[in-house]
């Protein structure tokens, strides 16, 4: 089914795209012999598994090999099926793994049970540099929880939470947090249902923070009093290089 890189000393980069028959829970198999492998492997840096079909079972056998893994730097998870309960065992996962430096988790089905098991995760990770949860089902909860996180995070530099629902209170929360981390350069939070409250919010945070360098508000509900607001905050800001606003 899949040959097993646990014997392959050179192999640090692996892209697997599975294609095979849905049938017999061929792709928990295949991801529970790829988790086994991980455990024992010591030379891959990059995991890509994106637009399979691994759901939660894969994501957990996935997570339990990230606690014991001490080489991976980069796992791609993106285009998946994995919901909360493969979400809140790659959090556990994160609180004891100290080599993962990306994980990218877009587009699956992670909703706020699953991004504030992550937001956890991130008040004790030290190495995990940028998190994709763009596309996911995560609301102002989940939102308000990532900000949290953020306000004792010191490692992060990307966040990425386009195409969720994180909506005005969501925005307001990550702004108070912007205003106290010093480490985040990039937060996208495209199509989220923000309006002109939340920006004007992130406006303010703007003033006072000085490590952001993109802020990506694209698809969202801010009119002109949004948008001038923003424009005050650039007068006074000197960080900041992009700003996506449509």
């Amino acid at each position: 089914m899949v040959s097993h890189f646990s014997s392959m000393t050179q192999l640090s980069s692996l892209r697997l795209a599975i294609k095979l028959p849905t049938v017999d829970n061929t792709f928990e198999q295949v991801t529970d012999i790829l988790a086994n492998d991980l455990k024992v492997n010591n030379t891959l840096t990059q995991l890509q598994l994106r637009n399979n079909k691994i759901s939660d079972r894969g994501g957990e056998a996935l997570a339990e090999a990230l606690k014991v893994n001490k080489t991976l730097t980069q796992l791609q998870l993106g285009w998946n099926q994995i919901s909360d309960r493969g979400g809140e065992a790659l959090a556990e996962a994160l609180k004891v793994n100290n080599t993962l430096t990306q994980l990218q988790l877009g587009w699956n089905q992670i909703s706020d049970r699953g991004g504030e098991a992550l937001a956890e995760a991130l008040k004790v990770n030290k190495t995990l540099t940028q998190l994709q949860l763009g596309w996911n089902q995560i609301s102002e909860m989940g939102g308000e929880a990532l900000a949290e996180a953020l306000k004792v995070n010191n490692t992060l530099t990307k966040l990425d939470l386009g195409g969720n629902k994180i909506s005005d209170r969501g925005g307001e929360a990550l702004a108070e947090a912007l205003k106290v981390n010093n480490t985040l350069t990039q937060l996208h939070l495209g199509w989220n249902q923000i309006f002109d409250r939340g920006s004007e919010a992130l406006a303010e945070a703007l003033k006072v923070n000085n490590t952001l360098t993109q802020l990506d508000l694209e698809g969202n509900k801010i009119s002109d009093r949004g948008g001038e607001a923003l424009a005050e905050a650039l007068k006074v800001n000197n960080t900041l290089i992009q700003l996506y606003r449509v």
